[in-house]
């Protein structure tokens, strides 16, 4: 074989390699997403991708490694709002709302897989470990929307508990699916309750 058809062959192989990865991260994803992690087993996995199972271990050896290609396939679909943006916003009522409304909009789009990873975490202990760093953003988006606001002592305290309250997926989706607001609603009724924790 000449080096050239050599090299052809490589890449080829190569290229079919990454496919089949993407194939079986993009149904492990699709199937957290509707039945969730703790209810999708490896062999469904290797089904829904249309592979055989020593073939998905072949690309994933073992559960934490699948689990960190479909973390960073979720994240490459799904970006998170950039809170750089709302940090340039001086006004602490307007980043809030700014903010909330961006954060919303994301729990809106990812509500299937974010419902199903929160509620399989205790249950799959991969699940947990993947999830700190959206655990983190959320965090840090409570310290940035609750920053600026002329509140000191124990009425920082409760604004910042109330901030926190407010970014949190739970909070979101107990308005908008058990409550049936709309978004732009839930943005409004949750900036209240900021405003009103941080009033003298």
């Amino acid at each position: 074989m000449s080096p050239e058809k050599r090299k052809y062959e490589l890449r080829r192989r190569a290229e079919g390699m990454e496919q089949t990865r993407r194939r079986i991260t993009e149904a492990a994803v699709e199937l957290h997403a509707t039945v969730g992690p703790a209810r999708t087993s490896l062999s469904a996995v290797a089904e829904r991708a249309g592979v055989q199972r020593h073939t998905l271990y072949r690309h994933f050896p073992d559960e934490d490694a699948l689990f960190t290609a479909c973390s960073g396939r979720f994240a490459e679909l799904n970006p998170l709002p950039d809170q750089e943006r709302w940090r340039a916003i001086e006004d602490p009522a307007e980043r809030l709302e700014t903010g909330l409304g961006e954060l919303y909009g994301w729990y809106e789009q990812t509500e299937p897989m974010l419902a199903n990873l929160y509620r399989d975490a205790p249950l799959v202990e991969a699940v947990a470990s993947h999830m700190r760093p959206m655990n983190d953003y959320v965090e840090e988006a409570g310290r940035t929307l609750a920053a600026g606001w002329p509140a000191r002592g124990g009425r920082r305290k409760v604004l910042n508990a109330a901030v926190r309250h407010a970014v949190d997926f739970h909070t979101w989706r107990s308005l908008a699916r058990a409550g049936g607001v709309s978004r732009a609603q839930a943005v409004a009724l949750a900036c209240a309750l900021v405003k009103s924790a941080a009033s003298p």
